[in-house]
Formats: structure tokens, C-alpha cells, sequence
């Protein structure tokens, strides 16, 4: 199959996208995004189209497809609508993936990862630059672990959570589905769905939709 690409979303995530789709040889042809600003733009000399409904139908222009947007519920509704689409998987040449390692399509594994033995990654995750999981994690689809996260053996990672810049949980710890780890936090036991949870060893401070 050609090694063409298309990708949905044009903010900075989506730099990252590009940048690493490149790394691999693939000719990124357009962005999508809905913001009418940015349409007749361009992002890394990559033309953005127009809106993501465009995006429906890109077998003219390229045979796979991508969705560069950080916010774990935004990919999963896209993901959902656009089930058509074929989706890449991205995994920077810098990076250090066990061969045993699963990864789910979607998933997008950034410059500078380092994923270790019989760890599984599911579709639509975001393991961003020098992250480090661990032997025998288990992340659910939708999660996205920010910079410089650690995640120690045997984690487990709910659907749709999101782990912060340079946190830590420790082995065999649990973090519910769509669940914040605020940055630097370190998680010492398990953390319930739909919470906040900052500091050293992290709290729960409130409700994920707690205004």
C-alpha cells in the first residue's frame, strides 16, 4: 500500500505528526481541521483543505490516514464518525519498542519512547517524546501519556486517560479510564475512574467534569 497520508487536525500536535510520518517515509499530502482560519493555510508546507468532513473520502490523495489532535475524547469521536478511514500507526525510528510489544492502529509513539517487553498499547493512543513504558503495561485505547512520563511494570491505564508531563506511577498500579495524572504526580496506588489526582504521592482532588 502507498506510504501516502493525510491528517486530521492542524494544531501543534499535529507537527509532531507530520515531522514523525515523515521519519518514516510517508508524503504527507493535507490537513483537515474544522477551524475555517486555518483552511487556504499550510502546516509545515503541508496544505490544510478544510474541514475534517473533507476528510471522509482521501483515497484521491493518499491511502492512510491520521488523527494529530491531543484531547483523548476528540480522536475517540473522530475514530468514531470516520470509520471508514484507514488508520496509520506511527512509531518513530528513535524510539525503543520490544518486539513483543502490541500496538494498537492509530497509535502514534513519538521520538526519544522506550516500551519494554509484553507491554500492550491500544488504537488511538498518544505516547509522547521520551515517555517510558514498562514491561507488561496494559493501555486501553484513547490514553495519551504526555512527555516524559514513567510509567514501572504492570501499569494499567484505563480508556481515555491522560497521564502528565514527567509524572510516575509505580508497578501494578491502576489508572482508570478517563482519568487525569497531573503533571510531575507520582501514583502510588490505584487511581478510580473520572478523577484528578495530583502531587507527591497523588490526590484526588476532583471529578474529571467537576466545575
Amino acid at each position: 500500500m502507498s506510504k501516502s497520508l493525510v491528517v486530521l487536525g492542524a494544531g501543534g500536535h499535529a507537527k509532531v505528526v507530520i515531522s514523525t510520518a515523515r521519519a518514516l517515509g510517508y508524503s504527507v499530502q493535507a490537513v483537515y481541521d474544522d477551524n475555517p482560519a486555518k483552511w487556504g493555510t499550510s502546516l509545515l508546507e503541508v496544505p490544510i483543505h478544510g474541514s475534517l468532513q473533507h476528510a471522509e473520502q482521501p483515497a484521491e490523495l493518499a491511502s492512510w490516514a491520521f488523527i494529530a489532535i491531543g484531547d483523548n475524547q476528540a480522536r475517540k469521536q473522530i475514530a468514531t464518525q470516520f470509520q471508514q478511514l484507514v488508520w496509520a500507526t506511527l512509531i518513530h525510528p528513535h524510539t525503543w519498542v520490544d518486539a513483543s510489544v502490541q500496538v494498537g492502529e492509530g497509535t502514534l509513539l513519538c521520538a526519544g519512547v522506550v516500551v519494554q517487553a509484553d507491554a500492550r498499547i491500544g488504537r488511538h493512543c498518544v505516547i509522547n517524546t521520551s515517555a517510558s513504558v514498562d514491561h507488561d503495561c496494559e493501555i486501553a485505547d484513547f490514553v495519551h501519556i504526555a512527555p516524559g512520563a514513567r510509567l514501572a511494570g504492570g501499569v494499567q491505564v484505563g480508556e481515555g486517560a491522560l497521564l502528565g508531563i514527567g509524572c510516575t506511577v509505580l508497578p501494578n498500579c491502576k489508572v482508570g479510564a478517563w482519568s487525569i495524572v497531573g503533571a510531575g504526580a507520582v501514583v502510588t496506588r490505584d487511581v478510580p475512574d473520572g478523577v484528578v489526582v495530583v502531587g507527591v504521592p497523588a490526590r484526588i482532588i476532583r471529578r474529571v467534569h467537576d466545575d
